[in-house]
């Protein structure tokens, strides 16, 4: 994991079975690169891509609230729902 600027967090995970859900193409799957990072509205913005590829989607459901456990933990429960796959979204959306 990497944190960058600004709040940021970087994982690569390979996608579980159903793969993980974007506003762009649909469900993605494979070897998937996943950066949550914080918006200057204090919400988050989740981001996933093919790993190694130059574009970027948008995991639905986010923009999402950051908890009050903050954003290294939302990040975490995102890399475990992509992790199990059946076309994972943002938890709560």
């Amino acid at each position: 994991m990497t944190t960058g600027p600004g709040g940021q967090y970087t994982d690569t995970v390979t996608a579980g079975s159903g793969g993980a859900m974007t506003e762009e193409v649909g469900v993605i799957t494979g070897d998937l690169t996943l950066t949550t990072s914080t918006r200057p509205d204090g919400r988050a913005d989740v981001r996933v891509q093919y790993t190694g590829a130059d574009e970027w989607y948008t995991l639905t459901g986010s923009p999402a609230a950051i908890p009050a456990s903050g954003l290294h933990a939302l990040h975490t429960r995102l890399v475990e729902a992509v992790r199990r796959g059946g076309q994972a979204v943002v938890p709560g959306a």
